[in-house]
């Protein structure tokens, strides 16, 4: 999925160390994900020989140097992590993510924008509330994974970003601002503009992940973005937003590609299409870049705008050009 200049542009294996392979699994291990276990690294000693230290640690010796790291495609996510636990931490209580869980290599920024959102029904109020706790829950896993090779929280734009993204489609007229705070309704919208993003990205990161530990860790938030797009996505359904969410819809396929991959919460013939998939009951991919495309408000290789004004931190920071 990513072309050999890109690649190559990566992290590369000796950034990952011991110890942060250690703390990786350690991290899984204590939540159930571990598959070769920390027990498996701690009971190495000095005078293991090296061949069963390569068995203990696939992920040492799976890629060659020039090859997609797993910490460079986690740092990636974690980059995502930020921008959604700061969205919804901001929409349930008016505060993001606290000083010390946005520390870490690269360039720290800070978040314009966001606010707590008047919810007007129960529900909503509930589902932001677990999907704020769940990204939150994402980001300190991933930093503990990473270690001191977690990227720190790049700049954060919750304010003129999601303007620019509802005049691209057609929300709201040039001139006129879409403030995503301002109402439930607005917030479900800004919503559904990020879930099936992270959905499809952790989807497209899944074959550039050697270390089993690792992709069964992502796998199980590419589960848990699943079931908050599901949940974003019903709740506009039910509201009747089903039109708003093909406009939205169609300003990211505009971004990402001449494929025309993404759906709205509705069909041609306006029946429920909760989840997007292709005609094999399948979920799409979108590479890194097409990500970045997105969340970077673009249809042009670049290295920063929309979402995050000075780009994303961590060597896979370049959006494709379409």
């Amino acid at each position: 999925m990513f072309g050999k200049n890109f690649a190559a542009s990566m992290i590369n294996r000796s950034a990952e160390n011991d110890q942060d392979r250690r703390r990786f699994l350690k991290a899984a291990g204590m939540t159930g994900l571990g598959v070769v276990g920390a027990g498996a690294l701690g009971g190495l000693t000095a005078g293991t020989a090296s061949a069963s230290a390569a068995t203990a640690r696939p992920a040492a010796a799976a890629a060659a140097p020039s090859g997609v790291s797993d910490g460079a495609v986690l740092n990636f996510a974690l980059n995502l992590e930020y921008l959604e636990a700061e969205f919804y931490l901001h929409a349930v209580s008016g505060r993001g993510l606290d000083d010390a869980m946005t520390t870490g290599t690269g360039n720290r920024g800070g978040v314009t924008g966001g606010r707590a959102v008047h919810f007007q029904t129960k529900a909503a109020k509930q589902y932001a509330q677990e999907i704020a706790g769940d990204e939150k829950a994402h980001v300190q896993f991933l930093r503990s994974a990473l270690g001191s090779a977690a990227v720190s929280r790049p700049a954060i734009d919750l304010r003129a970003s999601f303007t620019a993204a509802a005049q691209a489609a057609g929300l709201v007229k040039p001139g006129q601002t879409f403030d995503a705070f301002s109402c439930e309704e607005n917030f479900l919208l800004a919503a559904f503009l990020f879930e099936d993003v992270g959905v499809t990205a952790y989807k497209g990161a899944a074959p550039l992940i050697t270390n089993k530990t690792y992709l069964e860790a992502a796998a199980g938030i590419l589960a848990v973005e699943a079931y908050h797009a599901a949940n974003i996505r019903s709740a506009l359904y039910q509201r009747g937003e089903g039109k708003a969410t093909l406009k939205l819809s169609a300003a990211r396929d505009s971004l990402d590609g001449p494929t025309d991959d993404d759906q709205g919460v509705i069909d041609s013939h306006g029946n429920a299409n909760i989840v997007p998939t292709d005609a094999n009951g399948i979920a799409y991919s979108r590479s890194p870049g097409q990500v970045l495309n997105i969340v970077y408000l673009t249809n042009k290789a670049a290295t920063s705008g929309g979402f995050f004004p000075k780009g994303v931190n961590g060597e896979v920071n370049t959006s494709a050009a379409n």
